[in-house]
């Protein structure tokens, strides 16, 4: 465990340091900052732009959550776009194949898309585990494999079906999507209930089982905790096999919310999206929520600084910001809680008193 200042800390340092960058490059070009911030926020309350933003964050924290999975465990899944294009494409082909009663329906999609996640996951697992093949590596490739499977699948000749100039799978039926909440003009996903769950789960299997605390134990030192009886090459398998299930689970927020079908053109991109929403949020998935809320915010209202004269890449160069940042600020945090926990010690020695423990376990 760490401190509150450990989790805490590095992300607002983050953000302030990734404002202050963009600040000085709009004051290099002759743009206000103030006006393209006051723009920003004030987009957010236009229209249907704030629950565009929500959609987007359901989205963003899906992604997100499959790659704190796998960071638990000291393992890089980069594969998360791949995995999550895979079942998105199975799972429309499938669902849409197939008319059930509409609770089943939906349900059944949503276990399409686990085991295809899984399923697509499941190759780099392996190869880590037996062949000790960098997960990177082969999620890398595989990565650049799913575009040739996606349009192979909605090729007429196979499942898909040519809409005018666009080719998409069959449509599901309606028992098979997932009611949306309105909200004024505007319709809030139904499955941002769905993701909540799966936060909750995420948080109860990591502190309140003995299969989260191995998963941590497993990443935290293999060596530590093969020698407490845990089989680190299982615990590998079974958190990649994890964090390409919730991966396959990225895209359906749209497919059963609002598309209802999946095409060749469909948004691509999440799977990396969440790579930064994970480090931002610290792996919590209280943080990852407020990680992927931002970065949707930024999304979305990107468009808005075009009415003032500021190129929208601007909202780019802060996520990137952010992301450079946040690791930097994480170490500079860590380093600063070690420093304060050594001078307690020391204190504490000079003084011929036991030393105190802090919150995050150290002395």
């Amino acid at each position: 465990m760490t401190s509150w200042r450990t989790k805490v800390l590095p992300p607002l340092l983050a953000i302030v340091f990734s404002v202050l960058i963009c600040s000085i490059a709009l004051l290099i070009s002759g743009s206000d900052p103030l006006q393209a911030y006051g723009t920003m926020i004030g987009q957010l309350f236009k229209g249907t732009t704030a629950v565009d933003t929500v959609n987007l964050a359901v989205v963003y924290y899906l992604s997100g959550l499959a790659v704190a999975i796998g960071f638990q465990m000291n393992l890089f899944n980069i594969g998360v776009e791949g995995q999550y294009r895979f079942a998105a494409v199975v799972a429309a082909i499938i669902g849409g194949a197939v008319v059930l009663p509409p609770v089943i329906h939906v349900v059944f999609i949503i276990l399409v898309a686990l085991l295809a996640g899984a399923l697509y996951a499941a190759v780099p697992a392996i190869l880590k585990v037996t062949r000790g093949v960098s997960e990177v590596i082969s999620t890398i490739m595989l990565n650049a494999i799913v575009g040739g499977i996606v349009a192979f699948l909605i090729n007429p000749d196979q499942f898909g079906v040519l809409t005018g100039n666009n080719l998409k799978t069959e449509e599901i039926a309606p028992s098979g999507r997932v009611p949306n909440i309105p909200i004024g003009d505007a319709k809030l996903f139904g499955f941002v209930i769905i993701a909540a769950v799966i936060g909750f789960a995420y948080w109860f299997m990591l502190n309140r089982t003995r299969f989260g605390f191995e998963l941590r134990a497993s990443g935290e030192s293999t060596t530590a905790a093969a020698a407490g009886g845990v089989n680190a090459k299982k615990m590998t398998l079974i958190a990649m096999l994890l964090s390409g299930a919730v991966a396959g689970l990225v895209a359906i927020p749209e497919l059963v919310g609002r598309d209802y079908t999946y095409a060749i053109t469909s948004t691509q991109g999440y799977g990396f999206t969440g790579i930064a929403v994970a480090l931002l949020g610290r792996n919590h998935p209280g943080g990852i929520a407020l990680g992927a809320l931002l970065w949707a915010f930024l999304d979305k209202s990107a468009v808005s600084l075009e009415q003032v004269d500021v190129p929208k890449e601007i909202a780019t160069i802060m996520q990137g910001a952010i992301v450079l940042s946040v690791v930097v600020a994480y170490e500079i945090v860590k380093r600063a809680d070690l420093a304060a926990a050594q001078r307690r010690v020391g204190r504490a020695l000079s003084g011929g008193r036991p030393a105190p423990v802090s919150e995050g376990g150290a002395v």
